[in-house]
């Protein structure tokens, strides 16, 4: 019985590696540059989409989204409000968004207009990290108000990412997290994560992000 469920997640995984080499194949025909962004409910992954949009209109370049939650439109209102074209992706019972999902809401995209997709994974530390979406690169986004033990207790997130963001680190002394151990701890489990402390109140950390995404 242990084996047949086994090999059957093996193929699930398998078949989502293939879509999610497709999807990408089909980004880059597109020159599209896409980023899939992780992190719990509440860290700050759309108000960091929210922050970088702007910047990077205002070179020029044109972003479009897909928002990803179990249920409803939240995000998806916020993302609209930035006038990008934008796709809702509900998941149901599903804790994470998938490769075939994920194409077919690229189907839904004006490909030939964009330079940027930020795709905006479910709220989970977990469920994501066996999904590939088919992105030039994973981010994962924490917040100080997790605790500064939650990268330590979520280490296969990060080491499956390549940027790093450290977010609200202007409320770190309110809530008692120490930055340095958020940072050490994932130096520690994923030294290939380029990290950034950043503030989306205040700004901190927003430019270096957008200086990243631009090498991509």
């Amino acid at each position: 019985m242990h084996k047949v469920e086994i090999e059957v997640g093996r193929d699930i995984l398998k078949r989502n590696r293939e879509e999610a080499s497709q999807n990408l194949d089909v980004l880059r025909q597109h020159n599209i540059r896409a980023f899939d962004i992780l992190g719990s409910i509440g860290s700050g992954k759309t108000s960091i989409i929210e922050k970088v949009v702007p910047i990077l209109r205002r070179e020029r370049f044109q972003i479009g989204a897909i928002a990803g939650d179990v249920v409803g439109e939240d995000d998806f209102v916020r993302m609209k409000a930035l006038h990008i074209p934008v796709v809702n992706l509900n998941t149901g019972t599903e804790c994470h968004l998938d490769a075939h999902l994920v194409g077919h809401a690229i189907e839904k995209l004006p490909l030939k207009e964009l330079d940027f997709l930020f795709i905006e994974n479910v709220g989970n530390m977990v469920c994501p990290t066996d999904f590939e979406l088919g992105t030039d690169a994973r981010i994962v986004v924490v917040s100080v108000t997790e605790g500064d033990d939650v990268v330590n207790k979520h280490p296969m997130i990060f080491r499956v990412s390549d940027i790093g963001i450290i977010n609200k680190i202007d409320l770190a002394e309110a809530v008692g997290a120490s930055i340095a151990r958020m940072r050490n701890d994932m130096e520690r489990i994923a030294p290939q994560v380029k990290q950034i402390p950043m503030s989306v109140r205040t700004g901190e950390g927003i430019s270096e992000f957008v200086d990243d995404l631009l090498k991509y």
